[in-house]
């Protein structure tokens, strides 16, 4: 194990993992001080959000390499208690959604994310890369006397000539070396051409002001009773469930990529550690934040030290290096954000599409049409899993078999192929014929599973049936999950007990 772990650190290169920091730190920046301020909280509490998150899913996290942040769609679900009822409830909520968060971990229910269907891990990633994509246009307007416009003349000329130029860099650079992370060169860059030209442009200053002290412990000021708890505690399932499900997703892809396993328990318990504290020390909550891990991993950072940099870089920039960052153009971040965003976006979807059964593309364009219009990524892959899992059930209830013939005892033998469960329930019933059967019967399990209640109540219908005709039905082959479903009815039916495997979902 010792030896494992030298060997692991050792294929470290401290020299990314350092630069890949700095680089996630300039692109949350920006990212963590629009939430906050979306939200209607202090910019502060973005900022020692991602601090807070970062930090400690770095160092307890379950994937090296991923990035945790006060993300945008965990503080949107928050937004309506705040106009409600203040801040103080706000970090009430997000503590007691860490807790949820760390029951779903110490349950082991993270696993249950590696069930999501193909078509909406597509849809997810494509939606939420148009979802990143368009909110850097945001960036193009400009707010005065609480009107919003776009921006127009020079300063639009400006904006769009900086972010060309961001997006050019990134994308030559690495043909000149891979050495330092290409998003930071080209912030680096850009910020030394305003600077030097003393470009009239907008910068992370004109957002807020990121200056402050070190994040200090609070107990939320509100009452401690029961009407409290029901307050806030629909908002905390709903958060503590947005981010898991983005966490966990962004778990998955980032070990496609590594082509290496996370363990999403442990991360849930990491997540919502990280929430807690938010919760007592000021921070908005958050989750993973895609767009930066993959910002981190393009860099060249696959281990925890990555990350952990970029979370200490923010809360050295609150403590003393605002005044530097806050002169960053946006264009800078607003070009490294759109080439994270064109990265994301899965084109070879559109190659598959003529390969792809028709209903994994609908899921697909589904799943990415809900994450654009509603940005609430959760009900996007909710409502993908619920319709894939639909379909499956359809396609499965249609391929239930039976192949009829006579034993060497003279008595009707149905083999059954295909799962019994609610879809298939009624054309299961259609394959018998009762009053032309044998007195006795077997219906043979070997190729087939009883799944679920529907199932059993359909062997009792059968077997009651036949049972008024006075002719007995025997179960054979029956696998022992099958058996257990079905043992209430041992009393009319009688059971060969021949296995085949139990079916388990995957622990980590």
């Amino acid at each position: 194990m010792i030896l494992s772990q030298i060997a692991q650190i050792k294929k470290i290169n401290l020299k990314n993992e350092v630069l890949a920091g700095f680089t996630v730190a300039m692109t949350m920046i920006p990212e963590s001080l629009s939430f906050a301020i979306l939200a209607g909280l202090s910019p502060l509490i973005g900022l020692y959000g991602a601090f807070i998150m970062g930090i400690i899913t770095a160092i307890f996290g379950g994937r090296p390499g991923m990035v945790s942040g006060g993300a945008g769609a965990t503080v949107i679900t928050l937004i309506a208690l705040y106009v409600t009822h203040g801040q103080e409830y706000i970090f009430a909520a997000v503590a007691l959604a860490g807790l949820f968060q760390i029951l779903v971990g110490i349950f082991k229910l993270g696993k249950f994310v590696r069930l999501i269907p193909q078509p909406v891990m597509f849809g997810f990633l494509n939606g939420l890369a148009i979802v990143i994509f368009m909110s850097q246009l945001e960036q193009f307007k400009i707010s005065s006397n609480g009107i919003t416009e776009w921006l127009t003349g020079n300063s639009l000329y400006t904006m769009l000539g900086l972010t060309l130029l961001t997006v050019l860099i990134v994308n030559i650079f690495p043909r000149i070396t891979k050495v330092i992370p290409s998003s930071l060169v080209a912030i680096i860059i850009v910020f030394l051409v305003v600077f030097g030209f003393n470009i009239d442009t907008k910068t992370v200053g004109d957002i807020a002001s990121i200056k402050g002290g070190l994040p200090s412990f609070h107990i939320p000021n509100i009452p401690i009773d029961i009407e409290t708890f029901k307050i806030i505690l629909p908002y905390s399932i709903i958060m503590g469930s947005v981010g898991l499900i983005e966490t966990l997703l962004t778990l998955t892809l980032v070990d496609e990529i590594t082509e290496t396993r996370g363990s999403s328990n442990k991360e849930c318990i990491a997540q919502g550690t990280a929430n807690i504290a938010n919760g007592f020390f000021g921070g908005m909550g958050g989750c993973a934040m895609i767009a930066q891990t993959f910002v981190n991993l393009e860099a060249g950072s696959r281990s925890r030290i990555g990350p952990a940099i970029g979370a200490i870089t923010i809360l050295i920039i609150i403590l003393i290096g605002s005044p530097v960052i806050e002169k960053i153009p946006m264009a800078a971040l607003v070009g490294v954000m759109m080439m994270v965003a064109i990265s994301t976006f899965k084109w070879g979807f559109f190659k598959l599409i003529t390969k792809m059964p028709l209903s994994d593309i609908i899921i697909s364009i589904l799943v990415a049409g809900i994450t654009v219009i509603l940005h609430n990524l959760a009900l996007a892959v909710f409502i993908g899993v619920i319709i894939s899992a639909l379909i499956f059930a359809w396609d499965n209830a249609k391929r239930i078999r039976a192949r009829k013939s006579i034993d060497e005892k003279g008595r009707n033998l149905y083999e059954i192929y295909g799962p019994l469960f609610f879809g298939s329930t009624t054309a299961f019933l259609e394959k018998f014929n009762i009053k032309e059967d044998s007195d006795e019967i077997i219906i043979d399990f070997k190729d087939s599973r009883i799944v679920d209640m529907s199932a059993i109540n359909a062997l009792n219908t059968i077997t009651s049936k036949y049972a008024q005709q006075n002719k007995k039905v025997i179960l054979r082959h029956l696998s022992q999950d099958s058996i257990n479903l079905l043992h209430k009815a041992k009393t009319v039916i009688e059971i060969n007990l021949e296995e085949d495997p139990t079916y388990k979902v995957l622990s980590k």
